[in-house]
């Protein structure tokens, strides 16, 4: 009879091989789930980082739209230079979050970046992850 731990008909053993077959099954599991986790709860993070970015890009935006509203409205040159700096005064006002602003096609357009810490993917070697965010308001004055 081929029971466990007694000598088999031709004199070979028959071993206990369920831990065996579970532990490389294991290994290849394990790190996957923790990448899954990491992607999820730093993923979480970069994208409300990116939201945030984005809200101050928007915010920046319509910023230096308003700035150069006036200028443009009674024709005075240099409502760019007005729409850039007002719009930089509210990206500088979030020590979270840098970018930089500058007038393109009579638009201001404002790209930020916010840098967030990984919790779980810095056991990878994955430490930072980058939320960006950009917005674009045209340079308009009321008519």
């Amino acid at each position: 009879m081929g029971t466990i731990g007694r000598p088999h008909e031709k004199g070979t053993r028959v071993h206990d091989q369920r831990g065996l077959s579970l532990s490389p099954f294991l290994a290849i599991l394990l790190p996957a789930l923790l990448v899954m986790i990491g992607l999820v709860v730093d993923g979480g993070a970069q994208a409300a980082a990116a939201r945030h970015a984005e809200r101050i890009a928007a915010a920046a935006a319509r910023a230096g739209s308003d700035a150069a509203a006036a200028q443009r409205l009674i024709g005075e040159h240099g409502s760019e230079s007005v729409a850039v700096a007002a719009a930089q005064r509210v990206v500088d006002q979030d020590p979270a979050v840098s970018g930089s602003a500058r007038v393109i096609d009579d638009a201001v357009v404002v790209s930020t970046q916010m840098h967030t810490q990984t919790a779980v993917l810095s056991l990878i070697g994955i430490t930072e992850l980058i939320g960006e965010g950009s917005a674009r308001s045209v340079l308009t004055a009321d008519r």
